[in-house]
């Protein structure tokens, strides 16, 4: 199974779905290969949290030069790739899929993969409105209020064809075990 793993700027959740990436690589060995493509913003955040050179370790590692490098897009269409995980999702890239906006590397290849029948997974980390509480870089908590408008825009992605939208780190076993026909 061949995996293209997007990660946006969002630092919450950031070190669960890492953690549950790297599981699932050292438990499956060759059989999966993890593709990491960082948004502009992801490359700055990962940095924060000390996870570049982790990220690194992955199959491929890849950084957006713009929406159309590296082309993504074109080896989702290709089926170069069983599907786009898209995790951690910030609000802006949640809402830029749910408005057609295909202007950065994640956003362009989850809507133009969907075009081309691929299977996008995205996990938005403002699921539900409320506070929640995340881990900052120095590892003491941060509240943030999740706003109302953000949580609306993930259940306009809820159901939109093709999407396939998910709240926690630990759905990814499940959705690897899916797309591997377990």
């Amino acid at each position: 199974m061949k995996v293209a793993w997007g990660v946006t700027g969002s630092g919450d959740k950031l070190i669960e779905t890492y953690d549950i990436m790297k599981q699932l690589k050292d438990s499956q060995g060759s059989s999966l290969i993890i593709h990491v493509y960082l948004s502009k913003s992801a490359e700055v955040v990962a940095s924060y949290y000390g996870l570049v050179e982790a990220l690194k370790e992955f199959d491929s590692y890849n950084v957006e030069k713009d929406a159309n490098t590296p082309f993504l897009s074109g080896m989702l269409q290709l089926r170069k790739y069983d599907f786009l995980l898209i995790a951690p999702a910030t609000s802006n890239t949640v809402a830029k899929i749910v408005l057609g906006i295909s202007d950065t590397l994640l956003t362009n290849a989850a809507i133009q993969g969907v075009k081309g029948f691929s299977d996008v997974y995205i996990m938005p980390v403002d699921f539900r409105e409320g506070v929640i509480t995340t881990i900052m870089p120095s590892g003491g908590e941060l509240k943030l209020r999740v706003r109302k408008e953000d949580a609306e825009n993930v259940r306009r992605l809820e159901k939109m064809e093709g999407f396939h939208v998910f709240e926690k780190p630990e759905k990814i076993q499940d959705i690897i075990k899916k797309e591997n026909g377990v």
